[in-house]
């Protein structure tokens, strides 16, 4: 006889449940710990990485920037007038004197300036001597009725006195000392108005011969004038030096102001330095600076700091104290370095290639192994040419990677190969 067997179906899926529960389980807690990893480490080839030691002494703080040789000494020569560019006598290149003609222009206009100036001067110093001689006579007629008055005066005054003399003795009436008395106070008063006369016309004279002798000045200083406009047609260097530019050609035509010429003195040049405007603000007058020729390096001084800044950077003159070094010519392409200050212990290293002075930034210590780096967030202090302060982060002996890590910036560590 068959015996039914109880159904196990329902333990069966119940048993299915639980395995998947279990596997779905582990899959998420698999899931969860891959994501809580850190991703690997990237291996860096040493050799295309630039480590540097942090150390501790004294620092040159320095600024440096590229620049060019230019005279002190620099003339333009501009035309005084206008003209016309007959010929060019000495072309750029050459060394001349100050009297040295370096080309030469025309104006007919000028030459009929000079004649008519000429013209004009003559006829002010012929109306000079006119008036001269005119006011000379006026004075002498002036002068000959003056002594007149003084002498009829004279005569009066001498007449009243002897009638004095007389009526004392009773020889003449009272009548006749009256009126030779009244006669020399009238005369006395005319004689007096005439000596005013006489001054005012030597003063009235003064003041005439004055203002026609002006004229004279004027028609002179015009002619003088003339004259010099004539003979700086043949335009001159000024300057004993070189003769660094010619920007007008034979032919043209050029106007009062133009410049004609440039004469340098190149045994006396100053350095030019482009100067970053972020690195310029400590930059004093007086501060050591070096030169690099490219031939040699020439010491000077910081003589003056431009106060504008253009295209990102001002321009810093530097006057050359060394001795200039073979090839030293204007518009040498040089670099400068300028000296800010010294630094007797501070804690330092080589300048990152993204680190500026007061910042905080990501570097990459080297560890003990030398076969791993860590990112580190370093304090930065002032800052030099080629050297950074470190004010936190680091400490002596300590290594870190100075080269462009931006392409690691997800990672915080990285392997060394």
């Amino acid at each position: 006889m068959d015996i039914a067997r109880p159904s196990n179906a329902k333990k069966k899926r119940i048993k299915q449940a639980i395995y998947a529960g279990v596997g779905l389980l582990a899959v998420v807690l698999v899931s969860v710990g891959l994501s809580r990893l850190k991703p690997a480490a990237p291996t860096v080839e040493r050799a295309v990485v630039w480590p540097a030691k942090v150390e501790r002494g004294p620092m040159v703080r320095q600024v440096r920037g590229l620049g060019t040789l230019t005279p002190e000494d620099i003339r333009w020569i501009p035309a005084t007038t206008q003209g016309r560019v007959e010929k060019i006598i000495l072309r750029p290149g050459t060394q001349v004197k100050s009297g040295d003609v370096i080309l030469e222009l025309t104006n007919p206009q000028l030459e009929q300036q000079l004649q008519d100036a000429q013209l004009k001067l003559g006829a002010a110093e012929a109306g000079l001597a006119n008036i001269k001689v005119q006011l000379q006579n006026d004075l002498l007629q002036q002068r000959a009725a003056s002594a007149s008055i003084e002498s009829d005066y004279n005569k009066a005054k001498m007449q009243a006195q002897m009638n004095e003399a007389l009526a004392a003795d009773k020889l003449v009436s009272d009548l006749v000392l009256k009126q030779s008395q009244v006669d020399a106070q009238s005369l006395g008063v005319r004689n007096q108005i005439s000596k005013d006369q006489l001054a005012s016309k030597a003063d009235s004279m003064r003041a005439q011969l004055m203002v026609q002798q002006s004229l004279v000045d004027q028609a002179r200083a015009l002619l003088t004038l003339t004259q010099q406009q004539r003979n700086e047609l043949k335009v001159r260097a000024g300057l004993d030096g070189m003769l660094q530019l010619v920007p007008v050609e034979v032919g043209q035509q050029v106007a009062p102001g133009t410049n004609l010429a440039r004469v340098a003195n190149p045994s006396r040049l100053k350095a030019e330095i482009k100067i970053a405007e972020t690195q310029a603000k400590d930059i004093q007058l007086g501060q050591k600076a070096e030169v690099d020729t490219r031939n040699g390096i020439v010491e000077g001084r910081v003589a003056r700091i431009d106060p504008s800044v253009q295209n990102g950077t001002r321009t810093v003159d530097v006057t050359l104290t060394g001795a200039l070094p073979k090839g030293a010519v204007p518009d040498l392409s040089v670099d400068g370095t300028i000296e800010l200050e010294r630094l007797n212990d501070v804690l330092f290293m080589g300048r990152p290639a993204f680190g500026q002075d007061q910042s905080v930034v990501g570097l990459f210590k080297i560890g003990a192994d030398g076969a791993t780096a860590e990112r580190t967030q370093v304090k930065l202090g002032r800052s030099s040419v080629n050297t950074i302060e470190v004010l936190s982060g680091l400490k002596v002996g300590d290594q870190v990677i100075l080269s462009d890590m931006s392409a690691y910036d997800a990672y915080d560590r990285i392997r060394l190969k």
